[in-house]
């Protein structure tokens, strides 16, 4: 029996992660979870994604340490490595294809969600908790390590520089309605998959190329010049404006109702 289940819900699909009886993120979890992901966000069909949690009050508990100590022994007395380029497999290469799909990716914290549960959150476009969540946060500087699945680059862009590096440095943890009081998350709900589901129904309706390339232009904002950005962003525009998906909708936004809407 897998680590991961997939349902759909309409043009929403959903995404569980169950590792009992802790909730701990493994190596063949994450591949898992990434060999699922890879074809959900190339799937025209699939609007939105949601990540959640299958055990109670656990979103991913952290990454497990276990696992972690065992690498570093096996990196015990060895070089550091060179410098790599962007992975392919494991972990890190499904933080990243989170935070490059082409469609809304949201995280539904239902519960504990710590290290590496937490950087893969970080990766989704959108984050929902729930305001009872026992613990959200980067707790690795407790046990002599730091954030290494994204932590250190993701949580600055979403709570800013100063309090990042407080949150990394001392390693703390929030529950769900101390992480919204500070931007960590995005909204509070008591069911945290319900209320994910409710946005994710929302892009149905709207055009799948617009809201694709909105989320890469704004995704890459902080990361290059403004000219650059600028550049960019004029080009996809006109860009975008030739699918039909941009052509129907401002066709019905023509339409008195649906100017008043805008």
């Amino acid at each position: 029996m897998g680590l991961v289940t997939v349902s759909r819900h309409g043009a929403t699909a959903v995404m569980t992660y169950a590792n009992p009886p802790f909730g701990t993120m493994t190596a063949a979890g994450s591949q898992e979870m990434l060999d699922l992901f890879r074809p959900l966000a190339a799937d025209a069909g699939v609007r939105a994604i949601v990540i959640t949690g299958g055990l109670p009050d656990i979103f991913i508990r952290h990454y497990d340490v276990d696992e972690l100590s065992g690498m570093g022994e096996a990196l015990r007395d060895r070089p550091p490595p060179p410098a790599a380029g962007p992975p392919e497999q494991g972990f890190l290469a499904l933080a990243d294809a989170i935070a490059a799909a082409p469609k809304p990716v949201i995280a539904a914290i239902n519960g504990l969600c710590m290290g590496g549960g937490f950087e893969l959150s970080l990766a989704c476009d959108l984050r929902i908790a729930n305001p009872k969540a026992a613990a959200i946060g980067l707790p690795e500087t407790r046990v002599g390590i730091f954030p290494g699945g994204g932590g250190t680059q993701r949580l600055p862009r979403v709570v800013g520089e100063a309090k990042a590096v407080e949150i990394i440095l001392r390693g703390l943890t929030f529950t769900g309605a101390e992480a919204h009081a500070i931007g960590m998350v995005h909204e509070l709900a008591d069911d945290a998959l319900a209320r994910a589901l409710e946005i994710a129904a929302e892009f149905e309706g709207k055009g799948a190329e617009g809201v694709a390339y909105a989320k890469r232009l704004t995704r890459a904002a902080l990361d290059r010049p403004v000219a650059e950005g600028l550049a960019d962003e004029r080009a996809s525009f006109l860009a975008v404006m030739q699918t039909a998906s941009a052509r129907e909708g401002l066709s019905q936004g023509r339409r008195p109702a649906q100017i008043q809407d805008l």
